[in-house]
């Protein structure tokens, strides 16, 4: 995905402002609806007003911004986009996976929602097409969860020796299920087993490895998912213990990883939003078009990166 699409989605912003909402407050406010804990990312609130300040936004200057954090408790993003749309934003910027963008999208037909997803937003139903999404709704999406196949393939030329592969996956994202159906069609098609786990606390991650070992799975798939990236450091201490093969879908889901420069951009393109207080119907989605895989073989006492 290249800076000159955010570009794009900034501008187009301006085109169709919403008459419903001209007895606004001068200063836009911008609410963030995410379903982690505000501690699981901590550079994430960073990187957002940083986006902001890009498009010519500060933070408490032009622009004020509201945030909303679930705890991963999906059941309160409900009351917490109701809560944003009471305090009359100008936008919501629904991220950490699909039950924040469905959350807002429920809430009202009238705020414009900017999302990021991992998987396919027409799928989803989050829009009509990317080109022409209809509604109040646009976005950015990475299509991370839609690769599983060739995840798995550049997996398998990684650990050749790896008869069981395994796929963790947060069952609460609802972009998982697509990629879990296409893992299972690629393994079949490596004439490998696929095992596939769920986690969505701490607790079930560790739980999620007990039944690995017993299973004697030689490699793992993570899912592009806000939660398990959060966890990250668990999560690689766990398969550096168990000297398992380790794959990510995300380079962001990498220990210690800064947010990308794809990411920045993307907080760039939401900040747009905040002009005219609305979005149109004809922003397209953005997409990435380009992929970056980060693969390792984990041992007891090291990690080798492979690319």
């Amino acid at each position: 995905m290249r800076r000159r699409e955010f570009i794009a989605l900034i501008g187009g912003t301006a085109a169709w402002p919403f008459a419903a909402r001209a007895q606004q407050p001068t200063t836009p406010v911008v609410g963030f609806l995410n379903s982690l804990r505000q501690s699981d990312r901590p550079n994430l609130q960073a990187a957002f007003r940083r986006g902001l300040s890009e498009a010519g936004y500060v933070d408490g200057r032009n622009v004020a911004i509201e945030y909303r954090f679930a705890e991963n408790q999906h059941d309160r993003l409900p009351t917490l986009a109701a809560d944003l749309i009471g305090r009359k934003v100008a936008v919501i910027a629904a991220t950490g996976g699909g039950a924040s963008i469905l959350a807002a999208m429920a809430g009202t037909k009238t705020v414009p929602i900017v999302f990021t997803t991992g998987g396919d937003p027409v799928k989803e139903g989050y829009v009509a097409s990317l080109n022409r999404p209809g509604g109040n709704v646009t976005g950015v999406s990475w299509f991370n969860n839609l690769i599983a196949s060739k995840a798995l393939g550049l997996l398998h030329e990684l650990v050749p020796n790896a008869a069981v592969l395994a796929m963790l996956r947060n069952p609460k994202l609802p972009e998982s299920a697509r990629m879990q159906s296409e893992g299972h069609e690629s393994a079949r098609a490596l004439g490998r087993q696929l095992l596939v786990l769920n986690a969505s606390s701490p607790s079930e991650i560790d739980a999620v490895f007990a039944t690995m070992r017993e299973r004697r799975a030689g490699a793992l798939l993570v899912e592009a998912d806000p939660f398990l990236s959060s966890r990250s450091q668990q999560i690689v201490a766990l398969a550096a213990r168990d000297a398992m093969g380790r794959f990510w879908l995300s380079e962001a889901l990498s220990p210690g990883a800064r947010l990308p420069k794809t990411s920045q951009w993307h907080w760039n393109g939401l900040s747009g939003t905040s002009r005219s207080s609305a979005l149109s119907n004809e922003v397209r989605v953005a997409q990435k078009s380009t992929f970056s895989f980060k693969a390792s073989v984990l041992t007891r006492t090291s990690r080798k990166p492979l690319i």
